[in-house]
């Protein structure tokens, strides 16, 4: 059978008319066909929205990971997609640009629970984070970098986001259902969101090292941690306390510093206290004992500790570091040796910790 050229012509513009047509409907009318969350006769746009925020709300504490769409780590997107797929059984846009053209744009004061909320947190002008509004100004997420990280509670105020925030979106029919936080917290009323404080205890161990002679080993030094994430000016911190072990062969000492703790978040922080010193410090260079004083003191230990990175492993954050500490330890001699009193007062470690956060 031969297609005559007005028969092609028609359509191939029909062809393209469909497609016109869907794209249109597409972007212009988020609950209709396609990527469509109109939800089964059976839900109310209310109880569809309670199901992808309970959806959602079982994936808290779940570790980020760019691309992850399981419980072994998500991003922004697959924390959106998952939740809606395993609340409703439908599927939506997988990254974020793509979830904000596809949404019905709202403001904020229009936004209920279960709608979206768009963030620009990249220098190119994207939009680069989505999460999904709960109420009250709050928001699940999964957050890739701050001082808790993975799927967590976050609040428009706080600073970061304020700043970052770009607008709302709504990809399922309009429905006020209350403030699902309150509703989330008379279910569970001890369970901790992401934007409370939360608790830290840790311990860590590591070998000190050598900078003055041939023995590469110095000693060992061990901590047992207890710190607490807070927001006392709306920026979030730790403080911790800690009690420290240090057997320093060198010196021929062994030190209990006991010494507090800060960081705007648990990579880098500096510590500071005093110490207890047990042993006569004295170096041994040349054959000959330099002797030193000190050690015991109100403020016998200062230094910094990086953390640049860790591993979720079985609900803890296990974290190579590094630390460098000053220690109170003085020479009476009249002779000078200024590498070996560097030497006796800093020491240098590099170990594991591990942190859980309750």
């Amino acid at each position: 059978m031969t297609i005559s050229r007005f028969s092609q012509t028609r359509i191939f513009l029909s062809f393209w008319a469909v497609l016109a047509l869907c794209a249109g409907r597409l972007h212009a009318a988020p609950l209709e066909k396609g990527f469509t969350l109109e939800p089964p006769a059976n839900i109310s746009p209310g109880e569809a929205r309670l199901q992808v925020l309970t959806a959602a709300g079982q994936y808290e504490h779940t570790p980020y990971r760019y691309g992850g769409l399981d419980r072994r780590g998500l991003d922004c997107s697959g924390l959106v997609y998952l939740s809606f797929h395993d609340a409703l059984g439908v599927s939506v846009p997988r990254n974020a640009r793509s979830l904000y053209s596809w949404a019905e744009k709202i403001s904020l004061n229009q936004a209920h629970p279960g709608d979206l909320v768009f963030f620009k947190t990249t220098g190119n002008g994207d939009v680069s984070h989505v999460g999904i509004f709960v109420g009250d100004g709050r928001f699940i997420h999964a957050a890739s970098e701050g001082p808790v990280t993975g799927v967590i509670y976050s609040n428009l105020d706080e600073r970061y986001w304020a700043r970052t925030y770009i607008g709302a979106g709504r990809v399922l029919p309009d429905a006020d259902i209350g403030n699902y936080s309150d509703k989330k917290n008379e279910q569970k009323p001890t369970k901790k969101s992401g934007n409370k404080n939360n608790l830290l205890i840790g311990f860590a161990a590591a070998p000190t090292w050598n900078t003055f002679d041939t023995n590469i080993i110095r000693g060992l030094e061990g901590q047992f941690r207890l710190g607490a994430e807070v927001k006392p000016l709306g920026q979030p911190m730790i403080f911790g306390l800690e009690m420290r072990t240090e057997w320093d062969r060198a010196l021929g000492v062994f030190r209990l510093p006991f010494t507090l703790s800060w960081g705007i978040n648990d990579k880098v922080r500096i510590f500071a206290g005093p110490a207890l010193s047990f042993g006569n410090a004295a170096l041994t260079i040349s054959g000959e004992s330099r002797p030193y004083t000190g050690g015991t003191s109100w403020f016998g230990a200062a230094g910094i500790t990086i953390a640049p990175f860790a591993f979720k492993i079985a609900g803890s954050e296990l974290s190579p570091y590094g630390e460098l500490a000053w220690q109170s330890y003085f020479s009476d001699t009249t002779d000078k040796n200024l590498g070996a009193d560097i030497a006796a007062g800093f020491r240098f470690s590099t170990g594991l910790r591990c942190t859980w956060r309750k």
